[in-house]
This record gives C-alpha cells, sequence and structure tokens, in this order.
C-alpha cells in the first residue's frame, strides 16, 4: 500500500486510540496516589513511538518486557500485570 491509502484505511482508528490514552493518562494523573511500576513502563513505552526508527512496535513491547534471561523459580503473581516490575520489585516480592 501507499502511504496515502495506509493514512486512509487506518487514520481514524489510530486517532480513537491515541485519544482513548490520552484519557488514561489524564485519569491517572489526577487521581491520588503514587504510580507504579506500570506507569514507568507505560512512559518509556510512549516515548519509543515519538521516536524516528522503523521498529516502533518491537521497541513499545520491550518496553513492558521482562529483560532477565534466566528464568524465576516460581511465579511471584497468580496474574500477569502488563509491565516487568524491574530488579528491585521482584527480589522483594519473591
Amino acid at each position: 500500500m501507499t502511504r496515502q491509502q495506509v493514512l486512509d484505511l487506518y487514520f481514524m482508528d489510530a486517532r480513537s486510540k491515541l485519544l482513548d490514552l490520552a484519557a488514561f493518562i489524564d485519569r491517572v494523573e489526577r487521581a491520588q496516589g503514587k504510580e507504579d511500576f506500570r506507569m514507568t513502563a507505560f512512559r518509556k513505552a510512549l516515548a519509543q513511538v515519538m521516536q524516528a526508527q522503523p521498529d516502533k512496535a518491537k521497541q513499545v513491547l520491550l518496553a513492558f518486557s521482562d529483560p532477565t534471561h534466566d528464568p524465576i523459580e516460581s511465579a511471584t503473581t497468580k496474574a500477569a500485570c502488563g509491565a516487568w516490575p524491574g530488579e528491585k520489585l521482584m527480589v522483594e516480592s519473591g
């Protein structure tokens, strides 16, 4: 497809998702309390979107991913949380 075709086909959907993200960030920033590791990862992922690089989707996924290579002995929670909590939180909860 041409760039124009991609824009014609996907622009409104992307625009809608961007508005949803802006509303989510507004809600988080208005809420009481401290942000946790998920929002830190979210902001890191958003920064990757703005970079002039061809592999934005990969970089966004990596912003949420566990960068370690060794498996952990056992799960520290019962469900996925969508972002890697970091070494410090893994040690504290493990």
